[in-house]
């Protein structure tokens, strides 16, 4: 098993990327740049008047439909997750993010468009040490059938169920991962957003997903898969909700030594359970935007 990283990183050099929100359907980039240790993940708003600064904290979440969305006073960004969840996996603990555009761009709904730029910049290791959330003893959270729960590890590990009794073609799906870079990109990265038609029509009909089609959703109506190339894997939806878990867990501000097993999870209850993990290492918020302690998980 790889062991955990010891030092910050941050990327080597500044890249660029630009596209569609899926949602607002605007015109969005985004420049990296590389930040000093104990910066943290930062969007900056540089569109806007006085250029805003947007932690990527659990802090900054505002509740939002099928997407996670942060928020501080004056600006916002929405649909972070599948970008955070690429610099979780490539172990990025400081970076500046500077934004033109109310939204991350959706590329092709997964995680490649986000992974090619961070292999691009390249990756480096700064001077400051990692500091880790790592889980001692079990800690849950639970509402109805959805539920997650942190057991401990001496790595970050995902087990996921994906349970759609509504849909044949998707039915019950399950993945196992250890998340490291290479397994990252090979496994989870190309995994696409979901849905089913009738779920995402009346979104469609209302104008809430103006940027929004085959080219960068996944989409089952009447059991077949409507993108002409199909699946990417068998199992392409549940993969995508690890991809997605991964990226809300990084709003605890800290990388995760645990096994995170979810059943049938979205953002709101990754979100609750996130700030479930923070709670019970004692944690203060402004401590997650300093990076000014770590913390060890225990029950009490």
């Amino acid at each position: 098993m790889q062991e955990p990283e010891i030092f910050e990183k941050t990327f080597q050099k500044a890249v660029s990327v630009s596209g569609v929100g899926l949602f607002t359907g605007e015109k969005v980039s985004l420049t990296f740049l590389p930040a000093d240790t104990g910066s943290g993940i930062v969007f900056q708003r540089v569109d806007l008047p006085g250029a805003p600064e947007i932690p990527a904290v659990l802090s900054s979440v505002r509740e939002w439909p099928r997407c996670t969305k942060l928020e501080t006073e004056g600006a916002s960004v929405q649909m972070v997750e599948h970008l955070l969840s690429a610099l979780s996996a490539y172990g990025i603990d400081n970076l500046r993010i500077e934004m033109k555009g109310p939204e991350i761009p959706a590329g092709d709904g997964s995680a490649l468009l986000f992974v090619r730029a961070i292999e691009e910049a390249g990756v480096l290791t700064q001077l400051a040490k990692r500091q880790y959330i790592k889980i001692q003893d079990p800690i849950y959270w639970s509402e109805g059938d959805v539920h997650l729960i942190g057991l401990p590890a001496d790595a970050f590990c995902i087990s996921y169920t994906l349970h759609y009794p509504q849909s044949k073609i998707i039915g019950s799906q399950f993945y196992s991962f250890i998340c490291n870079a290479e397994r990252y990109k090979q496994e989870i990265a190309p995994c696409r957003t979901f849905s089913l038609y009738e779920e995402i029509a009346p979104f469609i009909e209302k104008g809430f997903l103006k940027g929004g089609g085959l080219e960068n959703a996944l989409v089952v109506k009447n059991d077949l898969i409507l993108n002409p190339e199909g699946a990417r894997f068998p199992n392409e939806m549940v993969r995508h909700k690890v991809l997605d878990l991964i990226g809300d867990l990084a709003l605890t501000g800290f990388p995760i030594l645990g096994h995170i097993i979810a059943v049938r999870s979205g953002h709101s209850s990754n979100l609750a359970f996130a700030r479930k993990l923070a709670s019970a290492s004692q944690a203060r918020e402004e401590y997650f935007e300093t990076f000014a302690n770590s913390y060890v998980l225990e029950n009490r």
